[in-house]
């Protein structure tokens, strides 16, 4: 981790205005696929949501196709699918490794 990038953020974010502290979380929530801390165990995510892309992913590889996620998840658009397959393509082996982690967790 690059512990001086984050704390020259945190000096950044601490300089600015209300105005623009709002702008900044407004472009964050607006991410189509988020990382935070504490959420879905750090995993990326759909937007604002407790949806892992490699849940979606997963449930791809076995067969379900983008109309039965939809149905299944009805706060997803196809928007949101689109950028989950985008970013599995991005980010293969990341999400790979955590099916390969929950689903040997399942077998337990």
């Amino acid at each position: 981790m690059n512990t001086r990038l984050v704390d020259s953020l945190v000096q950044i974010i601490k300089s600015l205005t209300p105005e623009e502290r709002i702008f900044l979380q407004e472009r964050l929530r607006d991410k189509p696929i988020q990382m935070t801390v504490g959420v879905c165990g750090g995993h990326p995510r759909i937007r604002n949501t407790r949806i892992p892309v490699w849940t979606l992913v997963a449930f791809r590889q076995q067969g379900a196709d983008d109309l039965e996620l939809l149905r299944n998840y009805p706060t997803l658009t196809t928007d949101d699918l689109t950028d989950a397959w985008a970013y599995y393509e991005q980010h293969r082996s990341e999400v790979d490794r955590a099916i390969i982690t929950f689903t040997e967790d399942d077998d337990d």
